[in-house]
């Protein structure tokens, strides 16, 4: 492959990835230097410790699709290239989360996400034949705003939770949750809607 071939396979293969439609594909095809590339950065960004803020944002605009200066990932941070990473707001990504973005992820404004959650647009075939000969499968996934996903959740390809909503620890979410509700479990079902019920009383609030 020469090097127009080259660029244009790469151009083909970002135009497919950062597209919001689902789509089949054996990964190990995808140009090695885009993981590469979002290896080295989150290698300098996990090195750093807390008091480097100004270099952890530099490594950040440079790894996200969409930067915000209001989103913090916590230590021990993945992904697999970072240009499908797109945050909008207020972002607190705790420690040892992983987002396999093979397609785009978008995170409204005020995303809560815990220790331990996995993002994963990724995927394998069902049928092993066609899994053991690396097919595999991508889908977006969107939070929408105000979401809090709790520890050691993992959201799949193709999902979107709706605005508000609260997806409680150790969840699997294979289907799209709607605003507003607590939502858990294997696979992930909702629970009930949140409700005026739900405020702590400011009297119980110790600041």
């Amino acid at each position: 492959m020469n090097s127009k071939e080259k660029d244009e396979y790469v151009n083909q293969t970002m135009e497919r990835m950062t597209s919001m439609e689902p789509y089949y594909c054996n990964p190990f095809d995808n140009p090695k230097e885009l993981k590469e590339r979002a290896s080295d950065l989150l290698k300098q960004l996990n090195s750093l410790g807390d008091n480097a803020q100004e270099e952890k944002e530099s490594i950040m605009r440079q790894l996200f699709g969409t930067y915000n200066k209001l989103a913090f990932p916590g230590d021990g941070f993945k992904c697999d290239y970072g240009f499908n990473i797109h945050t909008h707001g207020l972002t607190v990504i705790n420690y040892n989360c992983v987002i396999l973005d093979t397609s785009p992820v978008n995170i409204g404004a005020g995303a809560f996400i815990a220790p331990g959650v996995c993002l994963a647009c990724s995927g394998h075939a069902v049928d092993p034949g066609q899994r053991s000969q690396g097919i595999g499968t991508s889908a977006p996934i969107t939070l929408e705003e105000n979401v809090w996903i709790g520890a050691n959740a993992t959201v799949c390809g193709g999902v979107t939770i709706g605005a508000d909503s609260v997806i409680g620890a150790g969840s699997v979410v294979t289907h799209d949750i709607p605003a507003g509700v607590i939502a858990a479990g294997v696979p992930c079902r909702v629970i009930r809607p949140i409700t005026e019920k739900d405020k702590i009383r400011p009297e119980d609030i110790l600041f």
